[in-house]
């Protein structure tokens, strides 16, 4: 077993609050991901969990074990840092096993068993005799990430590692993580402010901002039910549409709306007449003839994207972008009629931002 828990955890600095009364449960072999903006607490609360930042309030368990005072080498945890964190005048095999030379009694045959094992898992057996200078960001890397597998800790940290790697390298590397999730069962907390390897990654994500958890849940849940307008916007690229709308007893109604949505009379009461937002993702908007459309708009730019493209129309006081298939994409000026799906369409309180769901 290797679980987590941090409960009503917070960390001040003087008077500022990075993070306030966090409570977070990490069940054994989750991958846990803690995504959101800089500034928003992340990387301090895996800091914390590390040991390397001390903990102003709360408490920090790992197997049931309080460790909130224990120092970080005995927390049975490893890290891969952002900045690789390697020493550059040794090589791989080295940087992989200093570490239990140092903190361990293992032989020095079972500590080249667990570099050799690791480098295979890893596909870098070929790369042992080079020093970092030699090796390219990807294969630093997977290094550093060797370097953490030879521990075989209860906890794995990763905090932003694939930030310093091209874009190509990032997806090939997000693709290793999960494999090796997936085949050794490893209890991970990874932190990054890129939605696409909280979604891609994550059996679990915690979206934070201002020091709080606004949201936990599955990926896809989050994708398709976010708590609040800065989970909708947070998650998604292109971001959530967001639309101005009034609801009152004739449904939901817009500037650019053909004729209000229907609503089911037990929000209405429930919510009230008043402004309220309607979240629309743009892949859940499609251009139609004006009798099966809902609402019409002026396109105002284009973007191409090989097979899709993102078109951002001006509906009324609002914009909003579609993903649309590259043919038959509407021409820039042009008023166009367009459906969306109101089956997965979201609405939100315009004063508060949280989400109204029937």
């Amino acid at each position: 077993m290797a679980t987590v828990s941090l409960r009503q955890i917070t960390k001040r600095y003087g008077t500022q609050t990075a993070v306030q009364a966090l409570d977070l449960e990490i069940a054994d072999k989750d991958f846990m991901v803690l995504v959101g903006p800089s500034g928003c607490g992340k990387s301090t609360t895996l800091r914390m969990v590390a040991g390397l930042e001390d903990i102003t309030a709360g408490n920090l368990l790992i197997d049931g074990v309080d460790v909130t005072e224990v120092e970080p080498q005995r927390r049975d945890i490893a890290m891969v840092f952002q900045s690789y964190a390697l020493y550059p005048h040794m090589t791989a095999y080295m940087n992989m096993a200093f570490g239990l030379m140092k903190t361990t009694k293992l032989s020095k045959k079972e500590i080249e068993a667990r570099v050799l094992e690791a480098s295979d898992i890893l596909n870098i057996r070929e790369l042992l005799q080079r020093k970092p200078k030699e090796m390219s960001g990807g294969q630093r890397q997977r290094v550093a990430i060797g370097r953490a597998l030879v521990r075989k800790p209860k906890v794995y940290l990763f905090d932003e590692p694939l930030s310093n790697l091209d874009a190509k390298l990032r997806g090939r590397m997000r693709g290793e993580l999960k494999r090796l999730h997936n085949e050794l069962g490893i209890t991970v907390i990874y932190v990054t402010h890129d939605q696409v390897e909280a979604m891609t990654l994550g059996t679990r994500i915690a979206v934070m901002a201002d020091g709080r958890i606004q949201q936990l849940d599955e990926p896809m849940n989050v994708y398709r039910r976010p708590s609040n307008v800065f989970v909708a916007s947070f998650i998604g690229a292109p971001e959530m549409n967001m639309l101005h709308c009034k609801l009152d007893g004739g449904g939901l109604s817009h500037p650019g709306f053909l004729k209000p949505l229907g609503l089911g009379p037990d929000l209405i009461q429930r919510q009230g007449n008043g402004e309220v937002l309607l979240g629309v993702r743009p892949e859940e908007i499609a251009v139609a003839p004006l009798d099966a459309a809902t609402l019409t708009g002026r396109v105002e730019r284009v973007e191409l994207l090989g097979a899709e493209a993102l078109a951002e129309l001006r509906v009324g006081v609002d914009r909003l972008v579609a993903r649309l298939p590259v043919e038959g994409v509407p021409e820039v000026g042009t008023e166009v009629g367009l459906a969306i799906d109101t089956g997965r369409a979201r609405l939100f309180n315009a004063a508060s931002g949280q989400a109204i769901y029937t």
